[in-house]
């Protein structure tokens, strides 16, 4: 058996249930089990490879930079995969190269854009029972959203159901008579995923809790009082510890809710009222959610989705929204500025989420820089008078006049700009290629850098000149410069030319129809252009990483900027579907009485076209109409 073949059994010993990509050069390689596997949905060349004396096994792969496809392929037919990536120089490791897994990527911890929908959360979640009550905690990874609850074991299906998570953790029992989480509980096909019951003891998950948030107690997240709570979350820290290996987790606040504070819907409620998706076909189009969407940010979209799929029961929370909505609907140049502004932020939350896992693009920052320098502007709007046609107009049917102060979002919209500063004089402008190939640091950030590039460019001009002066110096017109991997730079010339090659070549490598030579100079040149941009490489590469260690010193407050970009995106959506289908704002009180004059509903009426709908009255009481009896065309039997 040889070297490379005990170090990949050692490495899939610890990883059993996920698919190994065992890096070896410029491909990702899956051998025994995981190579059919990965053959067969992956639709590659299952082939195989010797590894010792009498020992053959199956392979199958594919190349590196095509990585994030295929992962996206292994993971949508619900696999979990390890990736092992090589931890040393090739070149400058004298025997095998170290490896190690870096990262395990399961349906609820994906970071990659390609796995992800931007306008819908990926969450995690994690489940514990404990006779009639259950401990219930999610998070999304690429958004940093963490949150936990402790309820009644009749809650938690709805509540799964509302969360819709990728993947659900629970405690492994080969106990009978111990709680399990049942396959119906997983919600939404929600993957299911079982753990060592060790992950959620009380002690254990406190632990993690308070080592991954660096306090000695959990009182300030509200959940010192909720042993299910803690464990769930705490379990939640263990697998993220366990499957994140290099990278940060974006997990700077732990909220603890309870579903008292919201309207509780269970999946057939959810299903009838068409929130996310109408009929039989599951058509999104026709959804109530597609009706009201015109944000401009994938943070807005996710926030609205959650806002109706969790709708609020405090009085004062619901006009608070509704007096926000008021503020832009009344002022048709804040609500187009604000729109405007609202176009060039790209996904904060998840342009965070990839720094924080090493896996950011240098575009990304860049488009990190155009939402940090957009903030300023929002702010002003957030600010500016009441101006505008819409204004002019009167606030009676709206209640404008309860639309009261912006004040306490624009104090969210805090700038950062340390950060964009640091991406505008660090990135290029129009970076190419991948880090380490000298095309994304900006010119003048580094000196050390730019000396390097000079150095390669200087030696590359001088080869690519030499073909031209030794033409013209030997007389020889096919004379050629070329290079490959193995002997490098050299001059390769024609059988039928070789003796007119000067004395001073020295002969490399005998072709059928060519010789190639070599000359001192040459070898000198191509010695600095190779360590220079092996230097180059190592150099960009680690700059790379610490502007980005810099700018992820700023993600709690990148992330508290995306929260509030993310309502105000909401409300300036909301108002924006209010102008376009004159929609007025409701008065809310606890006097038990529905009063709705000329009601519409919002999708039919949409489908319908203008002026096709007829509105409707409803009037319910507590006192007095506690029953409506609806009827129509063809009703008698219904």
């Amino acid at each position: 058996m040889t070297p490379i073949r005990r170090q990949y059994l050692k490495i899939k010993h610890s990883f059993p249930d996920a698919i190994v990509l065992f890096r070896m050069g410029d491909f990702y390689e899956m051998f025994d089990e995981d190579a059919r596997v990965a053959a067969r949905d992956l639709e590659i060349t299952l082939t195989s490879r010797s590894m010792g004396k009498d020992v053959r096994v199956p392979m199958a792969g594919f190349p590196a930079h095509a990585m994030e496809n295929y992962l996206a392929r292994l993971v949508r037919r619900g696999h979990k995969v390890a990736i092992c990536e090589q931890l040393t120089d090739p070149a400058a490791s004298k025997g095998l190269v170290d490896r190690g897994v870096v990262r395990v990527v399961t349906p609820g911890t994906v970071v990659e854009s390609a796995l992800l929908d931007q306008n819908s959360n990926n969450f995690l979640a994690s489940v514990i029972l404990d006779g009639d009550s259950a401990g219930l905690a999610y998070v999304d990874v690429t958004t940093g959203e963490f949150a936990a609850t402790q309820l009644n074991l009749a809650q938690l299906s709805p509540e799964l159901e509302r969360v819709a998570a990728a993947e659900v953790l629970s405690p492994r029992s080969d106990d009978p008579g111990q709680p399990s989480l049942s396959p119906s509980l997983a919600g939404n096909g929600g993957e299911p995923t079982l753990l060592d019951p060790v992950c959620f003891e009380y002690e254990a998950a406190r632990s993690a809790l308070l080592d991954h948030f660096g306090v000695v107690s959990l009182e300030s997240f509200g959940c010192q009082d909720l042993p299910l709570a803690v464990r769930a979350a705490g379990a939640i820290v263990d697998y993220l510890g366990q499957t994140q290996k290099s990278g940060k987790l974006q997990l700077s606040n732990l909220a603890v809710y309870y579903t008292s504070e919201f309207m509780a819907l269970d999946s057939q409620t959810r299903r009838n009222l068409e929130l996310f998706a109408a009929g039989r076909a599951e058509n999104k189009d026709l959804s109530l959610l597609a009706t009201l969407d015109l944000t401009r940010t994938p943070m807005g979209g996710r926030l609205l989705r959650r806002w109706l799929g969790q709708p609020l029961l405090e009085l004062d929370d619901l006009n608070r929204r509704l007096d926000s909505v008021g503020y832009f609907h009344d002022d048709g140049f804040r609500r187009s500025n604000t729109t405007a502004l609202l176009s060039h932020i790209p996904d904060m939350e998840r342009i965070l989420g990839r720094i924080n896992a090493g896996l950011v693009a240098p575009r990304e920052l860049l488009a990190l820089k155009e939402g940090l320098d957009a903030v300023p502007g929002l702010v002003e709007q957030l600010c500016a008078p009441l101006v505008g046609s819409d204004a002019e107009a009167g606030s009676g049917e709206t209640g404008s006049d309860e639309t009261g102060s912006m004040d306490w979002l624009s104090r969210e919209l805090s700038p950062i700009p340390e950060a964009a500063a640091l991406i505008e004089s660090s990135i290029a402008a129009e970076p190419s290629g991948a880090v380490g190939e000298g095309n994304v640091i900006r010119q003048g950030f580094s000196p050390e850098l730019d000396e390097l590039k000079r150095a390669s460019h200087d030696a590359r001009g001088f080869i690519a000149g030499l073909e031209q002066k030794e033409r013209e110096r030997t007389g020889l017109r096919g004379l050629k410069v070329g290079y490959n991997q193995v002997f490098g730079y050299y001059i390769e010339v024609s059988k039928a030319n070789v003796a007119q090659v000067p004395e001073e070549y020295i002969r490399r490598q005998t072709l059928v129809n060519s010789e190639r030579y070599i000359v001192p100079e040459l070898k000198e040149y191509e010695s600095l252009v190779l360590n220079a941009w092996e230097r180059l490489d190592e150099l960009e590469k680690s700059l790379y990483r610490q502007i980005c260690g810099q700018i992820s010193e700023s993600g709690s407050a990148i992330s508290r900027l995306a929260t509030a970009i993310a309502q105000l995106d909401v409300f300036v959506s909301l108002a924006e579907v209010a102008m376009r289908n004159d929609y007025v704002r409701p008065r809310l009180d606890m006097d038990g009485v529905i009063d709705i004059k000329d009601g519409r509903h919002p999708v039919v009426e949409g489908v319908l076209g203008p002026g096709d709908y007829v509105p409707n009255d409803v009037y319910l009481s507590n006192d007095d109409a506690r029953i409506i009896v609806l009827t129509g065309p063809n009703m008698a039997g219904k």
